[in-house]
């Protein structure tokens, strides 16, 4: 990205031209779950909520391991603006050396609680087994997830988001492919009258984890072969030093600690909000899990953009353009509003059709369908709070995010809904959440308007 001055309509282009591999590799992924759900669904409402009881733990586990990277790959897109290349290299080293410590670690501790986790969240006793056994294959996967997550953040930082989508998209149809082998028992199909077995595993909510680990494993190591070896701006096939620098962690702590807790502080809401929804039955537990799967399509823009953003502003923000960076924030933040909130009205309309397709429980889609609708009214606002979190990041101000998410999620959301549930059911739950996204969005509006986000990793 060249840091010349350029019109505002050069400025969408930018924003687009380099949402749009992200915003594709979303659809991909978001199409493969859909699919994956539909697989899982297909077994009935008891799989479909033992692996929507212990999503949440997955998700905070994936979610805070992205501090670890963010930490560093936010240094390298400043680096790269100030054209720093030599010192980028280092810091992908430091990254490296990081990640594969902690997941290590990570994934000890998880398979040490692997059998409390279900009992914890207070899931329905039935479906503890199968939370269990899909946790545990999980855990073996950590360390890929958090390899995954470094190289692929690094090669957007370095302005190629193409690669880092295709592999997106990849890993999603491969963990589909697998799913179709891995779930179901071998069968035979009729294929223009010719009897054709299929072979399969039979392994049902574990098959489902290990394909889905499996899927992480292939990817994570193509991907770590990609920014070693392949990009053109950073890369691990020069000389330099693997030992450990001061200023890199400093640094990498001050951006990835406070987007680690960020993501713990949602993460753990999305786990308490969990709990007070398992109360209500294996149903609503489905239902609620099949509505934040189906509501994914929504918020494809948001994270394509928001990727984006941070790759954009990190670079503005390392060649020192303080007039680009707010400019470019300005419109990443205004484009993700405007195309979430028509993927918000898309999905209102074809809300039934969508769960007809993830599940075969009337009951499910019926309960899903309306607490989607909802909480479709905050897409906007949603969307507006996804493109700040990028823009913010990129200017490795993580800390102000954190705080605004853990007001926003315990004392919006979940407090309420604690008080909501027990009379309105999974509703309570839903419009608890849709005030809360609406709210989330506008602090973080005010933040970028008026905060001192710009200079805050420097400061």
């Amino acid at each position: 990205m060249t840091m010349q001055d350029v019109s505002r309509t050069e400025k969408i282009r930018l924003v687009l031209h380099m949402s749009l591999p992200a915003i594709l590799a979303q659809l991909t992924s978001i199409a493969m779950q859909y699919i994956d759900a539909g697989m899982v669904g297909s077994l009935g409402a008891e799989a479909t909520a033992s692996i929507g009881l212990i999503s949440p733990v997955t998700w905070l586990i994936g979610s805070s391991c992205i501090g670890f990277s963010a930490g560093f790959y936010v240094q390298v897109a400043h680096l790269i603006g100030a054209r720093r290349m030599h010192r980028a290299d280092e810091v992908l080293r430091q990254g490296l050396r990081t990640v594969l410590i902690a997941g290590a670690l990570i994934c000890i501790i998880c398979l040490l609680i692997t059998d409390q986790v279900p009992r914890w969240l207070r899931g329905p006793q039935e479906i503890w087994h199968d939370s269990s056994a899909y946790f545990f294959v999980y855990s073996l996967s950590v360390p890929f997830i958090l390899i995954r997550q470094l190289s692929c953040g690094m090669m957007q930082s370095t302005g190629d988001m193409k690669t880092p989508s295709v592999l997106s998209a990849i890993i999603c149809l491969l963990d589909v492919v697998l799913n179709f082998f891995l779930i179901f028992p071998s069968r035979h199909v009729s294929l223009a009258g010719i009897q054709i077995l299929i072979p399969g595993a039979g392994l049902e909510v574990r098959g489902a984890a290990i394909a889905t680990a499996l899927s992480e494993v292939i990817i994570s190591l193509v991907a770590l072969y990609f920014i070693a070896a392949r990009n053109h701006k950073i890369s691990l096939r020069g000389p330099g030093s693997w030992k450990w620098d001061r200023e890199t962690m400093t640094t990498a702590a001050k951006i990835g600690i406070p987007m680690a807790f960020d993501q713990i502080f949602i993460c753990s809401a999305y786990i308490a909000g969990t709990i007070i929804v398992a109360r209500l039955g294996t149903v609503p537990v489905a239902a609620n899990s099949l509505a934040i799967t189906a509501e994914s399509l929504c918020y494809m823009p948001g994270y394509g953009i928001g990727a984006a953003a941070t790759a954009i502003i990190g670079q503005s923000i390392g060649a020192k353009r303080h007039d680009l960076t707010k400019s470019f924030a300005r419109v990443s933040v205004g484009l993700g509003m405007i195309m979430m909130g028509i993927m918000g009205v898309l999905m209102y309309i074809s809300a039934p059709e969508v769960f007809s397709l993830l599940t075969s429980s009337s009951e499910v889609a019926e309960l899903g369908t309306k607490v989607l609708r909802i909480e479709l009214f905050a897409e906007p606002l949603y969307g507006a709070s996804i493109c700040c979190a990028g823009v913010f990041r990129g200017a490795g101000d993580t800390l102000a995010s954190s705080i605004m998410n853990l007001v926003s999620m315990w004392c919006v959301r979940i407090i309420p809904a604690i008080f909501l549930v027990p009379v309105l059911g999974l509703t309570g739950y839903w419009i608890a959440m849709m005030v809360e996204l609406c709210f989330r969005g506008t602090i973080f509006l005010i933040r970028m308007r008026w905060g001192k986000w710009m200079t805050a990793i420097y400061s």
